[in-house]
Protein backbone atom coordinates (compact mmCIF):
# COMPACT_ATOMS: atom_id res chain seq x y z
CA UNK A 1 0.00 0.00 0.00
CA UNK A 2 1.68 3.10 -1.14
CA UNK A 3 1.44 6.26 1.43
CA UNK A 4 0.19 9.65 -0.44
CA UNK A 5 1.97 11.51 1.83
CA UNK A 6 4.49 13.31 -0.33
CA UNK A 7 7.34 13.77 2.57
CA UNK A 8 7.76 9.85 2.33
CA UNK A 9 7.04 9.99 -1.94
CA UNK A 10 10.01 11.78 -2.14
CA UNK A 11 12.36 10.94 0.71
CA UNK A 12 11.96 7.29 0.21
CA UNK A 13 14.44 6.74 -2.56
CA UNK A 14 16.65 9.09 -1.87
CA UNK A 15 17.20 7.25 1.65
CA UNK A 16 16.47 4.24 -0.17
CA UNK A 17 19.82 5.26 -2.23
CA UNK A 18 21.68 6.17 0.15
CA UNK A 19 20.91 2.89 2.17
CA UNK A 20 22.21 1.27 -1.35
CA UNK A 21 25.54 3.48 -1.31
CA UNK A 22 26.46 2.58 2.45
CA UNK A 23 25.94 -0.79 2.07
CA UNK A 24 27.96 -1.27 -1.14
CA UNK A 25 30.90 0.80 0.72
CA UNK A 26 30.90 -1.38 3.38
CA UNK A 27 30.45 -4.68 1.22
CA UNK A 28 33.32 -3.89 -1.38
CA UNK A 29 35.70 -3.47 1.85
CA UNK A 30 34.98 -7.28 2.39
CA UNK A 31 36.36 -7.99 -0.75
CA UNK A 32 39.08 -5.97 -0.74
CA UNK A 33 40.60 -7.00 1.75
CA UNK A 34 40.42 -10.20 0.70
CA UNK A 35 41.73 -9.44 -2.75
CA UNK A 36 43.97 -6.76 -2.50
CA UNK A 37 45.08 -6.36 1.21
CA UNK A 38 43.15 -3.26 1.88
CA UNK A 39 42.30 -2.81 4.66
CA UNK A 40 44.57 -5.53 5.96
CA UNK A 41 43.19 -8.41 7.55
CA UNK A 42 45.94 -10.83 8.67
CA UNK A 43 43.23 -13.80 7.84
CA UNK A 44 43.57 -12.89 4.46
CA UNK A 45 47.40 -13.18 4.15
CA UNK A 46 48.15 -15.89 1.21
CA UNK A 47 44.80 -16.11 0.10
CA UNK A 48 44.18 -18.47 -3.19
CA UNK A 49 42.30 -16.57 -5.50
CA UNK A 50 41.17 -20.09 -6.63
CA UNK A 51 39.46 -21.03 -3.49
CA UNK A 52 35.97 -20.82 -2.13
CA UNK A 53 37.19 -17.83 0.25
CA UNK A 54 38.78 -16.35 -2.82
CA UNK A 55 36.01 -16.83 -5.12
CA UNK A 56 33.69 -14.75 -2.32
CA UNK A 57 36.23 -11.85 -2.37
CA UNK A 58 35.50 -11.53 -6.30
CA UNK A 59 31.90 -11.05 -5.71
CA UNK A 60 32.10 -8.61 -2.81
CA UNK A 61 34.61 -6.78 -4.71
CA UNK A 62 32.80 -6.49 -8.17
CA UNK A 63 29.12 -7.05 -6.92
CA UNK A 64 30.34 -4.65 -3.96
CA UNK A 65 31.26 -2.37 -6.66
CA UNK A 66 28.24 -2.72 -9.14
CA UNK A 67 25.93 -2.36 -5.96
CA UNK A 68 27.97 0.78 -4.94
CA UNK A 69 26.67 2.58 -7.98
CA UNK A 70 23.63 1.04 -8.80
CA UNK A 71 24.84 -0.67 -12.01
CA UNK A 72 22.45 -3.50 -12.33
CA UNK A 73 21.73 -3.47 -8.97
CA UNK A 74 18.69 -6.50 -9.02
CA UNK A 75 20.50 -8.89 -10.55
CA UNK A 76 23.92 -7.81 -8.44
CA UNK A 77 21.92 -7.81 -4.75
CA UNK A 78 20.47 -11.18 -5.65
CA UNK A 79 23.35 -13.30 -6.28
CA UNK A 80 24.94 -11.42 -3.37
CA UNK A 81 22.21 -12.40 -1.01
CA UNK A 82 22.59 -15.96 -2.04
CA UNK A 83 26.13 -15.51 -1.37
CA UNK A 84 25.76 -14.51 2.10
CA UNK A 85 23.06 -17.15 2.78
CA UNK A 86 25.86 -19.46 1.28
CA UNK A 87 28.33 -18.08 3.53
CA UNK A 88 26.20 -18.21 6.62
CA UNK A 89 25.26 -22.06 6.21
CA UNK A 90 29.03 -23.06 5.49
CA UNK A 91 31.15 -20.60 7.59
CA UNK A 92 28.13 -20.08 11.01
CA UNK A 93 25.19 -21.97 11.26
CA UNK A 94 27.31 -25.24 12.21
CA UNK A 95 29.17 -23.61 15.15
CA UNK A 96 25.68 -22.83 16.90
CA UNK A 97 21.88 -22.24 15.91
CA UNK A 98 21.72 -18.65 16.64
CA UNK A 99 23.41 -15.81 14.53
CA UNK A 100 24.28 -14.11 17.89
CA UNK A 101 26.24 -16.90 19.14
CA UNK A 102 27.84 -18.43 15.65
CA UNK A 103 29.39 -14.70 14.69
CA UNK A 104 26.76 -14.36 11.58
CA UNK A 105 24.50 -11.40 12.32
CA UNK A 106 26.05 -9.46 9.36
CA UNK A 107 25.46 -12.09 7.21
CA UNK A 108 22.14 -12.90 8.14
CA UNK A 109 21.82 -8.82 7.70
CA UNK A 110 23.81 -8.62 3.92
CA UNK A 111 21.61 -11.11 3.05
CA UNK A 112 18.31 -9.96 3.59
CA UNK A 113 19.55 -6.25 2.54
CA UNK A 114 20.67 -7.47 -0.73
CA UNK A 115 17.43 -9.56 -1.00
CA UNK A 116 15.33 -6.26 -0.07
CA UNK A 117 17.30 -4.71 -2.93
CA UNK A 118 16.69 -7.36 -5.09
CA UNK A 119 13.21 -6.37 -5.40
CA UNK A 120 12.90 -3.12 -4.39
CA UNK A 121 15.65 -1.83 -7.31
CA UNK A 122 18.65 0.79 -6.91
CA UNK A 123 16.93 3.59 -4.77
CA UNK A 124 18.03 7.22 -6.03
CA UNK A 125 22.13 8.06 -6.81
CA UNK A 126 22.51 4.81 -8.71
CA UNK A 127 23.21 4.56 -12.81
CA UNK A 128 19.84 1.85 -12.84
CA UNK A 129 17.67 5.30 -11.62
CA UNK A 130 19.60 7.67 -14.13
CA UNK A 131 18.64 5.49 -17.02
CA UNK A 132 15.34 4.90 -15.87
CA UNK A 133 14.76 8.75 -16.59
Amino acid sequence: MSNPNPFFAVWSPRVLGILRIVTGFLFVQHGSAKLLGVPHQAMFDNLQVFSLVGAAGILELVGGALFLIGLCTRPVAFVLSGLMAFAYFIAHAGAAFLPMLNGGELAVMYCFVFLYFSLAGSGAYGIDSARAK
